[in-house]
C-alpha cells in the first residue's frame, strides 16, 4: 500500500487508476477448476441460463490396472466430489435412473527420479494416468472421453516409512488434480453444447457379422 501511495502522491494518480482498471479486467477473466454453483465461465461473462435440466450422471468405480492397492476407491471419490461441485451434471447414485454413465481406468503409476547424487535419490515424482469415458445410458453411445496425467513431486528421506507416506500424499495430490481437471473439462463440454451435438449424431451401426 505504501508503494501505491507514493505513485499517486507523485502526480501519477491517473496512471494508478489505469493500472487498477487493468488489474480488474485481468481478474475478471480468471478461470478456476473448483467452482460453486453453475461453474466457471470463460471471459468473465455469466453463463446463459438453460431451460434444460442438468444431465443425471452415474459415476462407476474406476478399474485399477496398477499395483497400487485401493487407488480406485480414492480416485473415484475424488472424481465424484469434483463432479458434484462443478461439472454441469447432477451426480446420482447407481441405483437411480440416469442419463449418462462415467467409467474409466487408472492406467499407470510411475515414479521417475528427478534429482539424485552418487549414493541415493533425492527427489522423485508420482505420475498417474487415468482414462475416463461418458456414455449414454440408453444407447451405450460414447459421448465424451479424456486421458489425463496427474503429477506431484516429493522428496526422499532416509526413513523408508516416511517416504511411503510422502509417496501416498503425492498420489493423492495427483488424483485430486486429475479429478478437478476432468470436472472442468466436462463442464466446458456441457456449456458449449457438446452433449446436444452428440445426441444429434447417430450412433455408428454395429459391425457386419
Amino acid at each position: 500500500m505504501r508503494g501505491l501511495w507514493r505513485i499517486s502522491s507523485g502526480g501519477t494518480f491517473l496512471a494508478s487508476l489505469a493500472c487498477l482498471a487493468a488489474l480488474a479486467s485481468v481478474s475478471a477473466c480468471g478461470y478456476q477448476f473448483q467452482v460453486e454453483g453453475a461453474g466457471p465461465t470463460i471471459g468473465g461473462a455469466k453463463a446463459a441460463a438453460s431451460a434444460e435440466p442438468p444431465p443425471r450422471l452415474v459415476i462407476r468405480t474406476l478399474e485399477n490396472r496398477t499395483f497400487e492397492p485401493n487407488l480406485e476407491t480414492r480416485y473415484t471419490n475424488y472424481i465424484r466430489y469434483e463432479f458434484e461441485n462443478g461439472s454441469g451434471a447432477q451426480v446420482v447414485p447407481d441405483s437411480e435412473a440416469a442419463d449418462l454413465v462415467l467409467s474409466g481406468q487408472i492406467l499407470s503409476v510411475t515414479l521417475p527420479t528427478l534429482s539424485f547424487n552418487l549414493t541415493t535419490t533425492l527427489e522423485s515424482r508420482t505420475e498417474v494416468v487415468v482414462f475416463v469415458k461418458v456414455e449414454e445410458t440408453r444407447t451405450k453411445k460414447q459421448i465424451w472421453a479424456q486421458t489425463i496425467k496427474g503429477m506431484s513431486e516429493f522428496f526422499i528421506t532416509p526413513d523408508l516409512q516416511f517416504n511411503r507416506a510422502l509417496q501416498n500424499r503425492a498420489m493423492e495430490q495427483a488424483g485430486r488434480f486429475i479429478a478437478s481437471d476432468l470436472a472442468a473439462r466436462f463442464l466446458m463440454h456441457v456449456e458449449s453444447g457438446g452433449l446436444r451435438k452428440e445426441a444429434k449424431t447417430p450412433a455408428a451401426p454395429p459391425p457386419a457379422p
